[in-house]
């Protein structure tokens, strides 16, 4: 077992807003973290975890600490949880639920968390008489000393009276003490916690005390120890920082209070992540820990972290909203990509299970192939194959680019993303939305083969829904407009992104993302360097001027304003005329086929976005 680097927690939903104003106003849970531990055998987050929660959950309001185990093989789970002895009931419910979202972040592995105020333990063995562990035992000394030279060592004599005073206090007293001296003659006072778990006799809280002690004393002069034992957690500081310890039914009333402000029915509706835990949340936990069995290669992070030469500037291949992404070189010399996961949004969990779970199950020459993933270290890594040429984006827009592609290389481009999206939409036997498609998560390898990313946006549907209620996600410019109206997702908004894209990279030119000027950004956002818009160059006849210059004039007119034609039918404003991706890649690949002509100008307003306009049919053999 490991120290866990700080990463941002989990945010999940606790509490009413009085409750939390109430807790903000009056208390102190305590919650910064002394120390996370994630362990580097696996604990599977299954029923049993959550139920070995639950019971936790429901001993912590009645007696402030619990333990539970199912102990039945292949999966068992053992779990503890305690307060520290001078927080108030009300302090301990919500250091207690902090906890809960936080040690997700060790998750499949099993974890050890020290809060100052609480600890929580979940493992594979039981571990509950154990008092010292020196492998995995922790100690974190403060670095900072304003204790003068010449007074040092009066300063230690009097750290080691407060220890060993609270040390013998805790031992007679079930587990839990405090004590302090306060500073005199120019020297800093010393006041100490100490704290054993209630599943130790009094004989096994002295030896774990015993050893803390011996821990914490090595970090004087510094101003603050935290010694942090398998079985115990013990704590001094100059400042003052714990409660004067108050009986439990005065501290259980203000428990009463904030329950009641916040309407709650139970107390046990504090504890919502393991209690009233988003079902969402629940289910890509539980996916995600039966996903990781579906590779063949797991990566420990010292071996990424090595491979990508710590993740140096130098090794960047791209940059988006769901994280970075490094060029890895692996022992065996295998080439890698290597994508840090950025866990400041509410939506870390969906993304990495769609990024997992998604495209670890589904394989096409056109999508991103995931060899691993690597999630027992300080941050989430995900590990694809590497592609030479980058991402189209810096194919198409970088200045001074050495190369210019050619129509047959776009062409060869269109049609891959085209097919990679079909292949999505059903041909893998489920439908998956991917809501993000843009040209930054188009790459492409060595033959200039576009191959769909970042799957962390993407939603699966049932082959029979016609759409899925959502939350807005995505690129503007990218985005239908029905989409961004009413959140209806269907595979008909990937269509209109491929339609944005299909322009890019026949004119060259990025997406300005909306019109300057323009009243709503549901306006028709393409304005072109020396070509008016791409509507009026179809209803002139002469689409091909819109064709990015750097080809000089060497490419199919034909060909080329058909592609360009198919663009316009994936964008109109009505879904229902837009084509399937079925149906364009068999346009894009017969040259026979007579393409629709679109029957409204792509400019979205809102008075369109409600058209029931049946579908028309075309000459080829599908129909729209």
């Amino acid at each position: 077992m490991k120290s866990n680097g700080a990463r941002p927690s989990i945010a999940l939903p606790l509490l009413a807003l009085s409750s939390l104003f109430f807790s903000l106003a009056f208390s102190d849970p305590r919650i910064v973290e002394a120390g996370l531990l994630c362990g580097n055998s696996t604990a599977t987050v299954d029923f049993n975890f959550i139920t070995v929660m639950k019971e936790i959950s429901d001993s912590i309001v009645d007696r402030r600490w619990g333990k539970c185990s199912i102990p039945s093989p292949p999966l068992p789970v053992y779990g503890l949880a305690q307060c520290l002895g001078d927080l108030t009931d009300t302090d301990c419910v919500l250091c207690f639920a902090e906890s809960g979202n936080r040690i997700p972040r060790c998750f499949p592995y099993v974890g050890r968390l020290y809060l100052d105020g609480c600890f929580l333990r979940y493992d594979n063995y039981d571990f509950y008489n154990e008092t010292v562990d020196p492998t995995h035992d922790m100690l974190k000394c403060s670095s900072n000393s304003t204790v003068p030279a010449e007074r040092v060592a009066e300063f230690s004599d009097r750290v080691d009276r407060v220890l060993r005073n609270v040390l013998a206090s805790a031992v007679l007293s079930k587990g839990f003490a405090v004590a302090g001296e306060d500073g005199a003659g120019g020297v800093a006072g010393a006041y100490a916690l100490a704290q054993c778990w209630s599943t130790l006799d009094a004989g096994s809280c002295r030896v774990c005390l015993e050893n803390a002690t011996s821990m914490a004393r090595s970090c004087a002069p510094g101003e603050e120890a935290r010694a942090m034992n398998a079985g115990c957690f013990l704590r001094y500081s100059t400042t003052k920082f714990y409660n004067v310890p108050v009986s439990r039914g005065s501290s259980r009333i203000c428990i009463t209070i904030a329950i009641a402000s916040s309407s709650l029915s139970s107390k046990r509706r504090l504890f919502s992540w393991v209690h009233t835990l988003d079902a969402k949340m629940h289910n890509s936990l539980m996916q995600l820990g039966a996903s990781m069995s579906k590779f063949s290669l797991y990566f420990k992070y010292e071996t990424l972290e090595k491979a990508t030469n710590f993740f140096d500037d130098s090794r960047k291949l791209g940059q988006g909203g769901g994280g970075s992404v490094y060029k890895g070189n692996l022992p065996d010399g295998k080439v890698i990509a290597v994508k840090r996961l950025v866990f400041n949004k509410l939506q870390w969990v969906d993304d990495f299970f769609n990024e997992v779970n998604l495209i670890s199950g589904i394989q096409h020459k056109n999508l991103i192939r995931l060899l691993g993933c690597s999630i027992e270290g300080p941050e989430s890594l995900l590990v694809y194959e590497y592609l030479p040429n980058g991402s189209l984006d810096q194919v198409l827009f970088v200045n001074n680019a050495t190369t210019v592609l050619t129509w047959e290389e776009r062409l060869h481009i269109i049609i891959g993303i085209a097919e990679g999206l079909a292949y999505l939409h059903g041909g893998c036997g489920v439908k998956i939305i991917h809501r993000d498609i843009k040209t930054s998560n188009i790459l492409l390898d060595e033959n200039l083969t576009p191959k769909i990313s970042d799957f962390g946006l993407a939603r699966c549907i049932a082959l029979d829904k016609s759409h899925l209620s959502t939350g807005i996600a995505g690129t503007l410019g990218y985005m239908a407009a029905e989409y961004l109206v009413r959140g209806q997702l269907t595979e008909k908004a990937d269509v209109y992104a491929f339609r944005v894209l299909v322009l890019e990279i026949l004119t060259g030119r990025k997406n300005s993302v909306y019109t300057r000027g323009s009243s709503s950004v549901l306006q028709e956002p393409w304005i072109f360097h020396d070509c008016f818009a791409v509507w009026k160059h179809y209803k002139s006849n002469n689409l091909a001027a819109c064709i990015d210059p750097a080809l000089q004039g060497k490419f199919p007119v034909l060909e080329a304003s058909n592609v360009l034609q198919i663009s316009l039918l994936c964008t109109q404003t009505s879904k229902q005329l837009r084509p399937p991706m079925p149906g364009v890649v068999e346009m894009l690949h017969d040259k026979d086929c007579v393409v629709p002509q679109p029957n409204q100008p792509p400019f979205l307003n809102a008075s369109v976005l409600f058209d029931k306009s049946s579908s028309r049919s075309s000459s080829c053999t599908r129909s729209y």
